[in-house]
């Protein structure tokens, strides 16, 4: 099974995607994750949905053969590292490779939203994308490290 964090955004800091890379290259060879940037749409007098379309489009276009659909959302569900580990661990079990979606400034289009088979929360503060990045790329490092048993999560 392979993870894709798919990222509408612009040019990230480089403490991000330095972050970034080394939680990837902690990351088993049974189990890895690739980040790729989606170029936001120029705002140029485009309405919201305009905008949301055209990502939505871009996102589809890098979305992995028959993946599982998992959107990154405000108001998705929050989950604590354990339960994030063991829902890894489903997926693992699915088979199927996952694609993580994070939208851009206006968030992501409701389609994209209807069709996700999870919608997950990283927090109920509003992050920069690049901190979002970097916190997902941890975090499934983090579930990989509890399902292996890896010193690197302790719990209490």
């Amino acid at each position: 099974m392979k993870l894709c964090l798919l990222a509408v955004g612009h040019r990230q800091p480089a403490w991000v995607n330095d972050g970034c890379a080394e939680y990837i290259k902690r990351m088993p060879r049974e189990l890895p994750l690739k980040v790729v940037d989606i170029k936001p749409e120029p705002r140029r007098g485009k309405t919201r949905e305009q905008l949301l379309a055209a990502e939505k489009q871009r996102l589809r276009e890098n979305l992995p053969d028959a993946c599982r659909l998992v959107v990154l959302d405000e108001k998705g569900e929050s989950l604590t590292t354990l339960q994030l580990a063991r829902r890894l661990a489903a997926w693992m079990q699915d088979g199927r490779d996952a694609a993580l979606l994070i939208g851009g400034a206006d968030g992501l289009d409701e389609e994209l939203k209807t069709a996700a088979a999870e919608r997950l929360s990283l927090s109920r503060l509003t992050l920069p994308h690049g901190l979002a990045r970097l916190l997902l790329c941890e975090q499934l490092y983090r579930a990989v490290s509890v399902l292996k048993n890896h010193p690197y999560h302790r719990e209490g």
